[in-house]
């Protein structure tokens, strides 16, 4: 059984296919954290959208304490090889590469990064499709991508100033449905506090027949 699980601003650890993969790890300073590094004893790959702290953060110590792969924009991986991580895999937009028995398609997002640029990524297993969009504010090009790999789930930012905000949030979601989403990057600083029953609100208005699932950090959606 595959699940997803918030630990806490974009950082998640979705279990796909029997591999365990982190998304965007920052535990240390992160006050949403539910976990710290040393709590993750398996882990096969690290993903991590773009180079600001609260999502590279703590990548290269978990990579490296686990021997897990890190897959990025290629200048990331590079950046992480320099900081002492062994197995990366260098991507960029479009895909799909192949991980295993798992194929990820990296998506754009529109957002800034001193390493590359953004991005968000689909990750397609035998269980399910999920989506990870990274840091970014509304686009279209999502629905092109969906249409090629229907998403099942998707994690998305909702906490505005640096992403979407609630309503754009929900308006990006009503163009590629997925059958359940999970607002994420809110309420851990002040400028991003956001109350994520407004985004459960906007979806039921723009694409009522897409499921909201609001996590607290450490809670998790099995599948």
């Amino acid at each position: 059984m595959g699940y997803i699980k918030w630990l806490g601003h974009a950082s998640f650890e979705v279990c796909l296919d029997e591999k365990i993969l982190i998304f965007d790890p920052w535990f240390t300073g992160n006050p949403m954290a539910s976990c710290k590094v040393e709590d993750l004893e398996k882990v096969d790959y690290v993903f991590v959208t773009h180079d600001h702290g609260d999502h590279f953060g703590d990548a290269v110590n978990v990579c490296i304490r686990t021997n897990a792969t890190l897959v990025g924009i290629y200048e990331i991986s590079v950046k992480a090889q320099q900081h002492g991580v062994k197995n990366t895999i260098g991507m960029n937009i479009g895909g799909p590469a192949i991980l295993n028995d798992l194929k990820v398609v990296m998506t754009p997002a529109f957002h800034s990064s001193s390493s590359g640029c953004p991005a968000g990524f689909i990750v397609i297993g035998k269980e399910a499709t999920v989506y990870h969009a990274g840091d970014t504010g509304l686009f279209s090009d999502i629905a092109l991508y969906a249409e090629l790999y229907p998403i099942d789930y998707a994690m998305i930012p909702i906490g505005g100033h640096y992403t979407m905000d609630p309503q754009q949030a929900a308006k990006f979601v009503s163009l590629f449905k997925p059958k359940r989403v999970i607002p994420m990057h809110y309420n851990t600083f002040p400028v991003i506090r956001k109350d994520p029953q407004i985004f459960v609100k906007y979806v039921r208005e723009y694409a009522p027949e897409v499921g909201v699932v609001v996590l607290k950090p450490g809670e998790k959606l099995e599948f």
